[in-house]
């Protein structure tokens, strides 16, 4: 793809987020590849990045089959975490501050690193010696593209469709526990939202983390030391508004919670 290209579709995602709006499928007007997709999501993060947020992890997503059914994307995708999409558990977000247009809040673990990595190569039980601990996170997941009409590649471009995560406060040591038999039960407003087990991603969770070391490795970019890695989630998204209070427990690993507001 033209670079000029690759630069105007990933400063309209930006401008997107910036404004609150969404945009047409980006597949819909242009022919993309998953690697024209990454490079726009570069071009996106770098904008971020010019407003002088700092990247402190990546992301995975769609990862289990409830997800790639619900969205109709049947491979995972990846983007960037920075500080700014960082919330403190049991947080009050404003919709509106926090530039979340449709949203929906997915159930997931973390992975701490404190070690790096790179692909290739790199397997599950890597991804369990580099990490320091694992806990509870809720991902809000956002989408730039209208309607949440896309293709892998709309959301590759549009940075996973990352909006904001939130990580629960206990912090456990992953090789303590069977995180694939690890239960999560996820609530909004005190009703049942969700449950699943570790294993709805790709098995087990530190599966998708090498996944994701291994094709960020394709584009050089390595796992840091430090760093947050999410790995997807456990079950289906489910949308939030403004009023809404989520809270999800997994177990073994703790329990965080978050609340809306305009």
């Amino acid at each position: 793809m033209d670079t000029n290209l690759t630069e105007r579709l990933g400063d309209a995602l930006y401008d997107a987020l910036r404004q609150r709006r969404t945009l047409a499928p980006l597949s819909d007007t242009h022919e993309l590849t998953v690697e024209d997709a990454y490079r726009i999501s570069l071009r996106f993060l770098a904008r971020r990045q010019q407003d002088g947020e700092r990247v402190v992890g990546k992301k995975i997503g769609v990862t289990s089959q409830a997800v790639m059914d619900m969205l109709g994307v049947h491979q995972p995708d990846f983007g960037f975490l920075t500080d700014v999409m960082h919330y403190e558990d049991g947080a009050t977000v404003s919709l509106r501050k926090a530039g979340l247009i449709q949203p929906r809040a997915e159930g997931e673990i973390a992975f701490m690193l404190k070690s790096d990595l790179k692909g290739p190569g790199v397997t599950r039980q890597d991804v369990m010696a580099a990490t320091e601990w694992v806990a509870p996170c809720f991902e809000i997941v956002d989408s730039r593209i209208q309607d949440w009409k896309i293709k892998i590649e709309d959301t590759v471009a549009d940075n996973a469709s990352c909006g904001i995560f939130v990580v629960g406060r206990q912090h456990t040591d992953p090789r303590s526990l069977d995180l694939a038999a690890a239960a999560m039960q996820m609530t909004r407003n005190g009703q049942s939202a969700g449950s699943g087990l570790g294993s709805a991603v790709q098995g087990h969770p530190a599966e998708a983390v090498a996944w994701l070391a291994n094709t960020l490795g394709a584009f050089g970019i390595p796992f840091k030391a430090g760093e947050l890695i999410l790995s997807g989630s456990l079950a289906p998204l489910v949308p939030a508004q403004a009023g809404d209070y989520f809270h999800m427990a997994i177990e073994g690993l703790g329990e965080c919670s978050i609340t809306f507001a305009d």
